[in-house]
């Protein structure tokens, strides 16, 4: 029997999920922080890259916009929350019996009636 279950858990894909524990609170803070460390690279370097183009107006310009509105947007990702994720997940479902049962039929004993074997 050892050898049956073995077989059936080899040809599971994947692992069933019983729990949708979201990520600790350090774990969604350190995400943030990444997120807008990242931002402010970004933004970084594009007022670098503004600086460098200044010669090609229209390019200046959109570099100069862009590191404008990141600090905004950095501000605003690092304070919203994660996402909720929608994904189709392998969850435990009890199996499904074969058929459904009736209502077994209960007969009344008549009194005085002897059943004997």
């Amino acid at each position: 029997m050892a050898s049956s279950e073995q077989s059936a858990r080899s040809r599971r894909a994947e692992p069933v999920l019983i729990t949708e524990a979201a990520p600790s609170l350090a774990e969604q803070h350190a995400a943030r922080k990444r997120r807008y460390v990242l931002t402010m690279v970004v933004r970084l370097v594009s007022i670098v890259l503004a600086a460098a183009f200044y010669q090609i107006l229209w390019l200046a310009i959109i570099f100069a916009v862009l590191g404008t509105v990141l600090p905004w947007i950095a501000v605003v990702m690092a304070n919203d929350g994660p996402p909720k994720k929608k994904l189709d997940t392998h969850r435990y479902r009890p199996p499904a019996p074969d058929r459904i049962l009736e209502e077994p039929v209960r007969r009344a004993i008549e009194p005085g009636r002897v059943i004997e074997h």
